[in-house]
């Protein structure tokens, strides 16, 4: 197994201490209440990290193409689910679980898409767009603002929105000429 792929396992295996740093947040605890912004941001640059390192270094692997999309779909739906749902959080440190919702029903469809592709066209042909990249980023910075009590949260989760119904129909327009291809 190369570098690349044990970051993405790596990010895999923050999330749990991400969730418990969550479920068992106190405002007045000093260094460990940012104990959560600090896993989070650290899987967020492990994500950065395996990726170049597997471009950079020829490290490019099946394993890899699958892996690191899960990895930071894990994280995310994670991160959404406890910020929306976890209580005794701040008021600031909360999601609205509307945003939950769209964030997580989108990337359901996009995985029951992906596996009704496979079921019918034995393959999917799934590379990561543009599109696909900056809603992935918005996400993540409205995590990352959450944690940080930033005051205009509500505007990256609102951009992250849009992005995310609007990748969600970009990937649902794709699946749908796979499956006509077939």
């Amino acid at each position: 197994m190369n570098l690349a792929n044990k970051i993405s396992i790596g990010r895999i295996l923050v999330i749990p201490f991400f969730v418990a740093s969550i479920l068992y947040y106190q405002s007045n605890r000093g260094i460990l209440s940012y104990l959560p912004l600090i896993l989070f941001s650290l899987a967020v640059i492990s994500d950065g990290v395996d990726g170049f390192i597997a471009r950079r270094f020829n490290q490019k692997t099946r394993l890899g193409t699958i892996l690191d999309p899960i990895a930071d779909k894990v994280l995310l739906i994670t991160a959404y689910l406890c910020l929306s749902m976890a209580e005794g959080l701040p008021a600031d440190m909360k999601l609205p679980a509307w945003v939950s919702v769209i964030v997580v029903s989108r990337d359901m469809v996009i995985i029951l898409g992906a596996i009704i592709i496979y079921i019918i066209a034995g393959k999917v042909e799934a590379e990561p767009t543009a599109l696909g990249k900056m809603t992935t980023f918005f996400q993540m910075m409205t995590i990352i603002a959450v944690l940080t009590h930033f005051r205009f949260a509500y505007i990256l989760w609102s951009v992250a929105v849009i992005l995310t119904i609007a990748s969600g129909i970009d990937y649902i327009i794709k699946g749908s000429r796979q499956l006509n291809e077939t």
